[in-house]
């Protein structure tokens, strides 16, 4: 299954605008590879005085985590809220995306988690060029009982 943006917006807390990703392209227990062109909507709500700063490209890669979580989780469970605590090692090679004009690829690969808490490695490209790396933090919340 590779999941749809009505698929995404049914299982990540983000809708609206804010649901940023058009599609899962491939994800296995430890990846996943989303595509999006939110980044060139003028309404995008990341938006600051017209621009979409790379920053930005953060919230794309932290969805992408969601996303792979509500994957993983079993189809009738309630997936875990995550927390972005922290990101490390980011790379910025441009300033922005709004003026990138091919879709947006996003990677997030898992390399370490338990109950508590994951740590990915991100990345977010267009036609293979990197535009933003690093690693990030989530903390896990359980779902209420």
């Amino acid at each position: 299954m590779n999941p749809d943006h009505a698929w995404i917006a049914a299982h990540i807390p983000h809708q609206g605008s804010m649901c940023l990703l058009e599609a899962v392209q491939h994800w296995s227990p430890t990846e996943i590879v989303c595509r999006a062109h939110s980044h060139r909507r003028e309404d995008n709500p990341l938006r600051f005085v017209g621009r979409l700063g790379i920053s930005a490209g953060i919230e794309y890669a932290a969805q992408a985590m969601a996303v792979h979580g509500a994957l993983l989780a079993a189809q009738d469970a309630v997936p875990c809220v995550g927390f972005l605590t922290s990101v490390r090692d980011v790379r910025w090679l441009r300033s922005r995306l709004d003026d990138v004009a091919t879709d947006l690829t996003v990677r997030a690969e898992r390399f370490s988690g338990n109950a508590v808490s994951l740590l990915y490695q991100f990345s977010v490209l267009a036609a293979d060029a990197v535009l933003l790396s690093g690693r990030a933090s989530v903390l896990l919340q359980a779902p209420e009982a």
